[in-house]
């Protein structure tokens, strides 16, 4: 009976993670990232503007893990793919300027498991040759990497799936053997209400004329690493929104 209940416990910590590729370029690499994931008991992919797809070659490479392609969602872009969720992490091999944390993907892995009770975390792998572009970055909170061979580092784009997912699932076996210093992560806003929040700040920079007197594009770049790195929850939202709706009143 225990066996059974944390059997399912784990099952409902996996449904808090989904996987996002962004601009995949060939079926075959969608199929297999789709068959990388049920092995590892991910259900849910999201597919950012995919080159083709459905294909008969991502059907052929998911070997069984048809249920996952089937229900696979298409977005036009990161911004809708990231709406529901509360925390992305995007898996690149190249520290970023002006960059989030950059960690290997076991300790990410372990960060986020405390945080999966409360929070969907999105897992969001980038093009197979260019990897994350600079626009997909801005909207993660974490960077992650793979610790692979200096001299050659090059991993196919579900092989990288396969192992951010088996890292997750090695993280909750030891954190379910390890209920000592368990720690629960408070609910975080969703990426939806963190883009109204940073559509409010540059509306009210504007508003001064401070984003005339400087790059305004690349200042709010920099806002939104600088609140990533905070992970702000609705309480916090809701103080600093109110705070600039006052500063809207004074200047009218």
């Amino acid at each position: 009976m225990l066996q059974r209940k944390a059997m399912h416990n784990k099952s409902n910590i996996l449904k808090q993670f989904d996987v996002i590729l962004c601009r995949p370029s060939h079926g075959g690499n969608i199929g297999s990232a789709a068959r990388a994931m049920k092995t590892m008991g991910l259900t849910q992919l999201y597919l950012v503007q995919p080159k083709k797809f459905p294909t008969d070659e991502s059907y052929a490479l998911a070997a069984g893990a048809n249920d996952i392609l089937d229900s696979a969602l298409i977005f036009n872009s990161i911004e809708e793919a990231l709406l529901k969720s509360h925390i992305a992490v995007g898996f690149t091999a190249r520290k970023r300027e002006l960059s989030q944390p950059h960690q290997n993907v076991r300790r990410t892995a372990k960060d986020l498991i405390g945080a999966a009770t409360n929070n969907k975390i999105a897992l969001v792998f980038g093009n197979e040759t260019n990897g994350l572009s600079n626009n997909e970055i801005k909207h993660c909170q974490l960077l992650s990497f793979i610790d692979a061979d200096k001299n050659y580092s090059s991993l196919n784009l579900a092989q990288s799936v396969q192992i951010c997912c088996h890292e997750i699932r090695m993280a909750l076996d030891f954190e379910n053997t390890n209920p000592i210093n368990k720690k629960q992560s408070p609910q975080f806003v969703t990426q939806s209400q963190l883009n109204g929040f940073f559509l409010h700040f540059e509306e009210v920079l504007d508003n001064i004329g401070y984003l005339k007197k400087i790059q305004g594009e690349r200042l709010m770049q920099r806002i939104r690493l600088l609140f990533n790195r905070t992970q702000l929850d609705k309480d916090e939202i809701n103080i600093m929104r109110g705070i600039f709706t006052e500063i809207q009143k004074k200047i009218k």
